[in-house]
């Protein structure tokens, strides 16, 4: 019998991070490990890096320096840090991170066990050079660090696309697309743990089988939707992170058709000004945005959009900032995400002249959050007096009186939530409530129907 060890997981960045940090802990839980809350009572502090962006990496840093306090208490334990930001620097962190025992890039990420158990002391790189080469596949062990009633599904790896401020395709290297058929071993292997909402995610879910030869080409994301539809009985499927010039009609026209697949696309617009979006290596203009967004209005009346608008690109001016806020109010999205540039080492924009003042940016990224919190709040009245379908995911965080659950137009982690003050249900549920309140990003309301099973 193997002897059980314990382990403690920070899984830092994007939901394709933490299922390459699921596949770590099931390599590791047959090496006899088990996950702890607690660093203290650890011997393997185990790091998942998110190397994206520069507060990214900060925040790694700071991790692994929190994390150093513990093994400095207790020599014994093992600093192991692995994901993006490995991959990005590689060498360079062994100087400036003198307290970590063992960096693992993500090629090496499935051997981590092995990698562990033969580290030497002084030998801390366990990694290649260059872009990641990595996909993974349904052989691989997986144990889920969501709540069992939810899941991710990575149907590629890599990314095709240069955008300018992005660094993906650097660290993660090119398109890398999995067959559907080992894509539905593992849809059905998480519906058989209890999965009732599968996230489909990618670097962009619209490139899924663009590297497939000839004989295998055409919509491949409608066929894979399809196939899932047939083979599994999962009630509920999310789509995120869709390229805008390549959402296509069939797409929609599915969505429209399958309720299973939900009212609810995330598509990341970036800017709205055609200048802006040529010097960020964006393949559409403004005009390709309205169309799409009447085309989603057209097909799917009921649809949720989610999109993330960057501000202070380089060149950017007050005049295309007013084209974004402008488009912002008329196009009342449901949900925006907004974050500032930020010069990447490595990237071409980081060389673009025109850089935007700190000052400006931040002002700009007030300006655009406090407009998108007006929208929210109005658009969330819409569901006041309607019964909705929602995801129960427990106690709420904000206090054990309520319980906490999602809507289809909610994505996990990332949006909002709905706060149940009447009823009872367990997590993973799906059961009906009445809308009674809208808040700036919350609902709330009453359960009216028992838990179904789909």
């Amino acid at each position: 019998m193997t002897m059980q060890k314990k382990l403690h997981l920070t899984s830092l960045g994007c939901a394709k991070n933490l299922v390459d940090s699921e596949m770590m802990l099931g390599v590791l839980e047959l090496e006899g490990y088990t996950t702890v809350e607690d660093p203290a009572e650890a011997e393997l502090l185990l790091i998942n890096t998110c190397g994206f962006i520069r507060p990214a990496v900060e925040e790694a840093v700071d991790k692994i320096l929190e994390l150093a306090e513990y093994k400095e208490k207790d020599p014994n334990k093992k600093l192991v840090v692995t994901g993006c930001m490995v991959q990005r620097y590689g060498k360079e962190l062994q100087e400036e991170l003198p307290e970590v025992d063992i960096f693992i890039g993500i090629d090496e990420e499935k051997e981590i066990s092995s990698l562990i158990k033969n580290w030497v002391p002084g030998n801390p790189s366990l990694f290649l050079d260059g872009p990641s080469t990595f996909l993974t596949d349904s052989q691989l062990p997986r144990r889920l660090a969501t709540p069992f009633f939810r899941s991710s599904l990575k149907i590629t790896e890599g990314c095709d696309n240069r955008c300018t401020y992005c660094m993906i395709p650097t660290i993660r290297g090119g398109l890398r697309s999995r067959s559907v058929q080992d894509l539905l071993i593992e849809a059905k292997a998480l519906e058989q743990a209890g999965v009732k909402e599968l996230s489909l995610i990618a670097q962009d879910l619209t490139a899924y089988g663009d590297d497939f030869d000839g004989s295998e080409a055409g919509d491949n994301l409608v066929w894979l939707l399809n196939q899932l539809l047939v083979q599994t009985d999962i009630p509920w499927f999310r789509l995120l992170y869709l390229y805008p010039s390549s959402v296509s009609e069939g797409l929609l026209e599915l969505m429209a058709e399958q309720p299973r697949i939900l009212p609810y696309l995330d598509i990341p617009f970036q800017h709205v000004s055609d200048p802006v979006l040529q010097r960020m290596g964006r393949r559409y203009g403004q005009q390709d945005l309205e169309q799409l967004i009447a085309q989603i209005r057209r097909v799917l009346p009921n649809c949720a959009l989610r999109t993330t608008m960057m501000v202070g690109f380089p060149g950017e001016t007050e005049e295309d900032l007013e084209k974004l806020l402008d488009c912002l109010q008329r196009w009342q999205l449901d949900h925006v995400g907004v974050f500032s540039y930020e010069a990447e080492q490595g990237s071409l924009a980081a060389d673009f002249s025109d850089k935007v003042d700190k000052e400006i940016q931040e002002k700009r990224f007030a300006q655009v959050m406090e407009l998108q919190a007006k929208i929210s709040a109005n658009t969330l009245t819409q569901y006041v007096g309607k019964k909705e379908v929602v995801l129960v995911e427990g106690v709420s965080k904000e206090t054990d009186l309520l319980l906490e659950g999602r809507t289809r137009y909610q994505a996990p982690d990332i949006d909002g939530c709905v706060l149940i003050n009447d009823g009872t249900a367990d997590p993973g549920d799906l059961v009906t409530v009445e809308i009674t309140e809208a808040h700036i990003y919350d609902l709330v309301g009453g359960i009216i129907s028992r838990a179904q099973n789909k």
